[in-house]
């Protein structure tokens, strides 16, 4: 392994260019979490917009499309990180999620529901590559005092899409702009940051760990260190990594860890839904019955970024800011343990769900909406890069993230027909099991990484050689 520069980056300190990647990664993921936001007021819109007669089958597709989309985007981005490169690849999932953005803004013909569903496919292979890409790349540049905050801080960027959502949504619907007119920009909005950032993200330099770990070119990694980050390496040559694909299923290790992260994800995002449930069942308390139309569409909008602003927002950066001192894995167990018991109280006290007891049902709401997020929403993310080789890191990744994206898929489609067949006792009853489980993986399978360099963490020693 190339010890001289992995030392050199393990051992950096805090530089302009870790935000400036910070900055170029994390801009994506404000898309991608607007991006999935948005549709839901977009399907509220179709109807005021000409759209007549979609189907409750269809609503549900469209706004879950992306999400399945993103499974196989995450796996394909992550191969071809590993196979082609980081440079090589960086920056083309975005070309993805901007086709899908403004193909989907500027369809025609209007009414069109499966010209609708493919760019909302292609939208999601963009963001599943994003998740697959941007947290490898940050890993790889951070140092090992602060490489959780930085990968944490790229997730939470998140926390602003999920705010600017509602936010704009409101500003142009309370200003009575046509919804012939806001549909189209709602979506359209997606693509901006993207587009800000994706000629960063096409000329930001190989990570030097992969230059010299996986491909053996010391001297150009080292010269990268140089120019890009600001610092030297000096010393020998070292090993290279030469860990194939399928060491993720054929090594024990790897193939237990690929469980505990592709599992854990998979069951936070399921249980996460349980969150929309509460959600809709706040809402139908706040926003009068007498008030429908647009005017509904606003007031449901204004409560969703006062609850997430007030609940979930913190959860996000407090999690990102200390994740390096508490750890990955206790913060992912009390998150899984805080879910489990909040969905596990609503389930054992369903009248809970009446109006009279909304000030609980609010605080049960906030509880696991902060616990989610400081929690396995942040975790989950940070976790796979961080212990699979760097030869395979990026399909290591991208399988996590395909993992957590079908539990998402899941969650959204099975979890309405499961509520309508056996009501919010039996469901939240469910989600509190799935949660439970998610916090089981955790202690079972996945190990503590804070503050261990990534040679250590992902067990990448034995597949080293000379070269």
């Amino acid at each position: 392994m190339s010890s001289a520069i992995d030392r050199s980056m393990d051992e950096a300190k805090t530089s302009k260019f870790h935000y400036k990647v910070l900055f170029i990664s994390g801009l994506g993921f404000f898309t991608d979490a607007y991006d999935l936001f948005i549709i839901g007021v977009v399907i509220l819109l179709l109807p005021y917009a000409g759209w007549h007669n979609i189907s409750i089958f269809y609503k549900g597709l469209v706004t879950s499309t992306a999400l399945l989309a993103a499974v196989i985007g995450s796996v394909v981005f992550g191969r071809l990180l590993d196979y082609s490169g980081r440079k090589a690849i960086y920056g083309f999932e975005l070309v993805a999620l901007i086709a899908g953005s403004l193909g989907s803004a500027f369809l025609t013909p209007v009414n069109n529901i499966f010209m609708l569903l493919f760019w909302r496919f292609l939208l999601g292979v963009g963001i599943g590559g994003d998740y697959a890409t941007s947290s490898t790349i940050m890993t790889e540049y951070s140092s090992t005092m602060n490489r959780g905050k930085f990968v944490g801080m790229i997730f939470s960027m998140q926390s602003f899409g999920l705010i600017a959502g509602p936010l704009i949504s409101i500003a142009f619907l309370s200003n009575y702009v046509s919804p012939y007119i806001t549909w189209r920009l709602l979506l359209a909005i997606g693509a901006i940051p993207a587009i800000i950032v994706i000629y960063f993200r096409r000329t930001m330099p190989e990570p030097p760990r992969y230059t010299a770990d996986v491909r053996g070119d010391y001297k150009l990694a080292a010269k990268n260190l140089k120019t890009f980050a600001g610092l030297d390496s000096t010393g020998s040559k070292g090993k290279t990594i030469n860990a194939p694909w399928y060491v993720l299923f054929r090594d024990r290790k790897f193939l237990l860890t690929l469980i505990g992260t592709a599992g854990a994800w998979f069951l936070m995002d399921w249980a996460f839904y349980g969150n929309s449930i509460m959600s809709n069942s706040i809402l139908s308390f706040l926003v009068p019955s007498t008030v429908s139309g647009i005017h509904s569409i606003i007031m449901t909008n204004e409560y969703s970024a006062i609850i997430f602003g007030v609940a979930a927002f913190p959860g996000y950066w407090i999690a990102a800011f200390t994740i390096d001192r508490i750890g990955r894995k206790p913060v992912q167990i009390t998150g899984f343990a805080m879910m489990a018991i909040s969905f596990g109280i609503i389930s054992a006290f369903s009248f809970l769900t009446t109006y009279r007891f909304l000030d609980y049902l609010l605080l049960l709401y906030g509880i696991s909406y902060f616990f989610i997020m400081f929690g396995p929403n942040v975790t989950t993310f940070v976790y796979p890069p961080e212990v699979f080789p760097i030869s395979t890191r990026g399909l290591g990744t991208g399988i996590s993230a395909a993992g957590g994206k079908t539990g998402a898929f899941i969650g959204t489609l099975a979890d309405t027909i499961i509520l309508s067949i056996t009501g919010l006792h039996f469901l939240m009853g469910m989600l509190a099991i799935i949660a439970a489980i998610g916090l089981i993986l955790t202690i079972v399978l996945l190990p503590e990484t804070k503050r261990r360099d990534l040679g250590e963490t992902s067990g990448e020693a034995r597949y080293a050689e000379w070269k």
